[in-house]
C-alpha cells in the first residue's frame, strides 16, 4: 500500500481491499453521505469489490485515499483528487465519519491530496464540488483557497463548483499544517 503523505495527525494511503469493512460503515451512514448522491454499499463484500475494481491509483497516479490518524492508526473517512478524463478535471472530494466531524481534519486531509496534486502531479488546478446546502463542506473548500466558479445540477440538487489553481493555493498561509508529501 503506497502512503502518500502525513501531516502530524494524519497520513494518506492508498485504500486497499482490507478497508471495505470501514468504507462499507462510512457510507451505511446516511447523515454521512446525505449530500453525495450516492447510495450506500448492499453488503461489505460489495464495499471490498468496489475497492478491488477500483483502478484510479494505477490509471491515473491519484484517486480518493484513506484518511488515517496516526496516533491510532484509524481510518477516519476518505479524501483525494478524483480524475475526470472525459474533461480533465481533477476534483477534490472528502468524506470521513460523522464523529470526526467538526476537528478540522477534512481541512487538513485536503491540503495532503492539494499539494501531492500541485507538487507531485504538476496540476494546473483542481475543482471542488457540494451541494449548495452541505455549508460545512463548502466552508472547507473556501478554507482551501478554492474560490466559487459556478452552480450546476446533480442528482436533482443545486450544487458549486470551486477551483484553485496551483499559484493561488500556494499563496495561502498555511503555517498551521506541516505536510509531508512522498
Amino acid at each position: 500500500m503506497k502512503i502518500i503523505g502525513h501531516t502530524s495527525r494524519l497520513m494518506l494511503r492508498e485504500t486497499t481491499t482490507d478497508d471495505g469493512q470501514v468504507m462499507y460503515d462510512l457510507n451505511n451512514d446516511p447523515e454521512v453521505i446525505k449530500y453525495t448522491g450516492d447510495p450506500p454499499f448492499e453488503s461489505v463484500d460489495a464495499a471490498t469489490q468496489f475497492l478491488a475494481d477500483y483502478d484510479h491509483f494505477e490509471k491515473y497516479n491519484r484517486g480518493r485515499w484513506a484518511v488515517v490518524d496516526r496516533e491510532s492508526n484509524e481510518v477516519l473517512g476518505w479524501c483525494g483528487l478524483k480524475y475526470h478524463p472525459d474533461n480533465g478535471e481533477n476534483d477534490l472530494g472528502y468524506r470521513l465519519f460523522k464523529k470526526h466531524w467538526g476537528k478540522g481534519y477534512a481541512t487538513e486531509a485536503s491540503h495532503l491530496a492539494l499539494q501531492y496534486g500541485f507538487r507531485r502531479l504538476g496540476l494546473d488546478s483542481v475543482i471542488a464540488r457540494a451541494v449548495k446546502e452541505n455549508v460545512a463542506s463548502i466552508k472547507v473548500m473556501n478554507k482551501l483557497g478554492l474560490e466559487y466558479e459556478q452552480d450546476f445540477e446533480d442528482h436533482g440538487s443545486l450544487c458549486q463548483q470551486h477551483r484553485v489553481d496551483k499559484y493561488g493555493y500556494m499563496l495561502l498561509p498555511n503555517d498551521d499544517v506541516e505536510v509531508v508529501i512522498y
